[in-house]
């Protein structure tokens, strides 16, 4: 049986070092949630469309999704998408009624987790 090697995007791993680090500083399970869902292989990683998202997240809310956004549906709220990886028509979508960033900023603008609602 072969061992498991984990993730070997340099970046990947970078940004799951610092969401532990900040989990146990911190002391907020969101975090150490968003690592153990990033920590899962590329192909069980999760898809989430801007459809669900509007479905979901209310207004002026923060979307965080562990894995990327794809561009089904429409984005009729104004509200923050963060995510690993964004599709390009998906990005320029929401972009047009709110903003789309990485996690890595969303860790530094929001670094206690409030107003934050996981999409999987």
């Amino acid at each position: 049986m072969a061992k498991r090697t984990g993730t070997t995007n340099i970046h990947l791993q970078a940004l799951i070092n610092d969401l532990k680090r900040l989990a146990s500083k911190e002391n907020i399970p969101l975090w150490k949630r968003l690592a153990y869902e990033l920590e899962r292989p590329s192909k069980n990683r999760r898809e989430v469309s801007i459809g669900k998202i509007n479905r979901y997240v209310r207004e002026n809310e923060i979307a965080l999704i562990p894995g990327k956004v794809l561009s089904n549906g429409d984005l009729t709220k104004k509200l923050t998408v963060a995510a690993f990886n964004f599709s390009e028509k998906a990005k320029e979508k929401i972009n047009k009624m709110g903003k789309a960033i990485t996690i890595k900023e969303l860790i530094k603008t929001s670094p206690k987790g409030k107003r934050i609602r996981m999409i999987c």
